[in-house]
């Protein structure tokens, strides 16, 4: 008699031929000029991405409010 199949995964973590086949792919893909140019890409991406989290964003300022009575002061 069969024992039944339990708690065994269909997918596992992928081994390293798979991700030598993987990695060969996106090279194709992409092509190797770009890679470094997606990799930048993705470092600032990640980067602005946190400093949007924590409020720091550049140039990050309010800006003035201007009465109305003192905008059209400045047009006489």
């Amino acid at each position: 008699m069969m024992t039944p199949l339990v708690n065994v995964p269909l997918i596992g973590m992928p081994g390293v031929w798979e991700w030598v086949l993987i990695g060969l792919a996106i090279v194709l893909f992409f092509g190797a000029s770009k890679l470094p140019k997606l990799g930048k890409g993705l470092g600032e991406g990640i980067r602005n991405f946190k400093k949007g989290l924590k409020g720091e964003a550049e140039g990050e300022t309010l800006p003035k409010k201007v009465d109305e009575e003192e905008g059209s002061r400045g047009s006489d």
